[in-house]
């Protein structure tokens, strides 16, 4: 069994570039992934979307690192104090 949390993760998009890869990112973590929303702001020319996430943190911080790490995205984790024991079936 392993700890799970409930998390958020803001990400700010401004070189649309590297919107394929962020994609890529979260299909591949989707089976953590509660839901997501995007809001393109074209005044401003950056998309703001939001990842609603039930992962073990070790999970959260590596997509964390990896969406960070992308030209032109910027990513900010919450964690919530909400837990709970995973099975590793369930994983």
């Amino acid at each position: 069994m392993s700890a799970t949390r409930v998390a958020i993760m803001g990400i700010i998009v401004e070189d649309t570039d590297s919107v394929e890869e962020l994609n890529e990112l979260l299909h591949e973590y989707r089976a953590y992934i509660i839901g997501r929303m995007g809001v393109p702001y074209r005044q401003r020319s950056v998309s703001v979307i939001s990842v609603a996430l039930d992962a073990p943190q070790d999970v959260t911080s590596a997509l964390a690192g990896k969406v960070g790490s992308l030209t032109g995205v910027s990513v900010k984790t919450l964690y919530s104090n909400v837990v709970a024991e995973q099975d590793a079936a369930d994983a």
